[in-house]
């Protein structure tokens, strides 16, 4: 599985593409309504169950707290006997033969094979178990039963207790896993993580649980807490350790990056056109921001018309900020009738707890099968071991924070996960993939600019131009360090250079960029919705099909998008 922000981590649900296709939002040649045999149903939901079961706490998340507690078996033959399982899936739903299927299975067929290429390439090709902690870093975030009201507190205070009796043995299994020397960028990750989750046991949950008036469970609460601390204690001391020896030895290589891209997200563009890909667009953007500079701060220079922006910082800080610019977005959506809000639910804003802190903004989304529930977007205060300096530019200016508070929740990952959430096909509501996630938040920052969010105003283009460009250099880096030798500190340069980003950030994003190479799918998510959008709407209204296609993309869940593609347009084509 790859480093895909949690949000963006959400596995599959199963079945049931019929009613779309009875809606007409999956029309075309490939998705009419000829039944398949009834082996395929059971095929797959029993697919869904063995993945709970091997990954309780993707379960637990989805909303299925029969797993709640519990983590998985990481130890040597606990990965293997997963690769195992997977390649027998793999072989089984192979051997369907798509002549004996109807078309809503072909289509499942493809998704289900896809998902299982992208485990598969992580566990088996990539070795990431072995190599890698963000492995495991998103895997043992507790914040379902912190922050999410699905039971009562005494209820989700059990469940955090056998969460915290597991981690000592995770921890053990973690530190069997991982193979000294580690790239430097890995340890910092894994120290900051692991070291986070250490305060953040011993002093902000035992706060959290302390209204549940049973004696026992408290009692029970400090002795797991005090193992649990311990152990991620321990973890963090020996990723400090491994510091003396850190390496620069992260680039996955152009052969196993094209297979990352194909495996995971069914992208097969030649390596050489992906990098013209992003180049193009990084000009694009660029020469947008200074127009809009010019129109903002004339004869001023681009870094001085960023810096005012970024200056103007939200009232009460990023938390309170974020706050105040969400119901304005979802009055925007409504106003302007871009696309469907099919729920109440609500999206609140928190800090980022301590083990969460390497990327300034993400969202915890409520899974289907918690219905009702809210979501939480998370924002990261700065390294207090930074600068001074460093730690007040962290903070974006008002413009750069509401095209985040959009990626994020409106119309963004919040919104997305809504229409998932309700789509159909349980298989969509439970996987939904990495390109598909961030490219759909990516693509609503510059679709809501695009139907007249900020009037026009220059400043507001300028915050929505800069994020961006902070994607199209992960873009960029993510090829350059893991196909051209590109070190982190020249990554690094881009990012200040052009995309205009703070020190702080600019740190984090060159360092995320040699953990998560999969992270120019914000990128090229964007651009094979926006290409997506011109061919369909060319049939369907142009401008004013939007609507239609946002929805009719929406209730996909979540597949890679030329899977999307081949289903909207009957046929594949070109993605950018």
């Amino acid at each position: 599985m790859s480093l895909a922000v949690r949000k963006a981590r959400r596995s599959w649900r199963g079945y049931a593409l019929g009613a779309l296709v009875g809606s007409g939002l999956l029309a075309g040649p490939a998705l009419a309504a000829d039944a398949g045999p009834p082996a395929w149903a059971p095929f797959l939901q029993q697919f869904i169950e063995d993945t709970f079961a091997a990954h309780p706490e993707f379960a637990a998340v989805q909303g299925r707290h029969e797993f709640d507690g519990k983590l998985p078996d990481w130890s040597a033959a606990g990965l293997a006997a997963e690769v195992q399982r997977l390649t027998q899936a793999r072989a089984r739903a192979e051997a369907f033969a798509e002549a004996g299927l109807g078309a809503q299975e072909r289509f499942e067929r493809k998704y289900l094979l896809a998902r299982i290429d992208g485990d598969l390439f992580w566990l088996r090709d990539a070795r990431m178990p072995y190599t890698n902690p963000a492995y495991y870093t998103g895997s043992l975030d507790p914040s379902v039963y912190l922050t999410r009201p699905y039971a009562p507190l005494a209820v989700r205070m059990k469940a955090f207790i056998g969460y915290a009796r597991s981690i000592p043995r995770a921890a053990g299994q973690i530190r069997s896993n991982l193979k000294s020397p580690l790239p430097r960028t890995y340890v910092t990750l894994a120290y900051n993580s692991f070291n986070g989750y250490v305060g953040f046991f011993r002093d902000d949950v035992p706060k959290i649980f302390a209204a549940v008036p049973d004696a026992d469970l408290q009692h029970q609460l400090r002795e797991s807490i005090a193992a649990a601390a311990q152990a991620m204690q321990d973890l963090a001391s020996w990723m400090k350790a491994e510091q003396a020896h850190a390496t620069d030895e992260f680039a996955l290589g152009a052969d196993k990056y094209a297979a990352m891209l194909w495996m995971t997200e069914r992208v097969d563009t030649p390596l050489a056109e992906l990098r013209e890909v992003a180049r193009r667009d990084l000009k694009r953007n660029h020469d947008a921001l200074v127009a809009a500079c010019a129109a903002y701060l004339p004869g001023a220079g681009v870094q001085a018309c960023v810096d005012k922006v970024n200056a103007d910082k939200p009232q009460g800080g990023a938390v309170d900020g974020a706050r105040a610019q969400l119901a304005g977005l979802r009055q925007f959506i409504k106003d302007k009738d871009l696309v469907s809000i099919p729920g109440e639910e609500q999206a609140l804003v928190a800090e980022a707890p301590p083990y969460q802190r390497w990327n300034f903004a993400y969202i915890d989304i409520a899974g289907p099968y918690d219905k009702g529930m809210p979501s939480v977007y998370n924002i990261a205060p700065p390294d207090p071991t930074w600068p001074l300096a460093d730690q007040l530019a962290y903070t974006p200016g008002k413009s750069v924070l509401l095209f985040t508070s959009a990626h994020e929740v409106w119309p963004g990952h919040f919104l997305q996960f809504l229409h998932a959430n309700r789509s159909p096909s349980l298989f969509g509501q439970i996987f939904v993939g990495y390109a598909f996630a961030e490219g759909w938040a990516h693509y609503g920052e510059e679709m809501m600019w695009d139907a007249g969010l900020g009037a026009g105003a220059p400043d507001v283009h300028i915050g929505q131009l800069v994020e961006a460009l902070l994607r199209d250099v992960r873009f960029v880096c993510s090829i350059g360090l893991h196909t051209e030798h590109m070190s982190v500190a020249e990554c690094e340069t881009l990012f200040r250079e052009q995309a205009h980003t703070d020190p702080g950030s600019a740190r984090q994003q060159a360092a995320r960029g040699t953990f998560d190479p999969a992270y120019l799918n914000y990128t090229i998510g964007k651009l094979m919705i926006r290409k997506l959008r011109e061919d369909w709407t060319a049939g369907h209204g142009g401008r004013g099909g939007w609507k239609a296609f946002h929805d009719a993309f929406l209730q996909y869940g979540g597949p890679p998008i030329p899977l999307v593609r081949e289903q909207m347009m009957g046929k594949a084509g070109a993605l950018f």
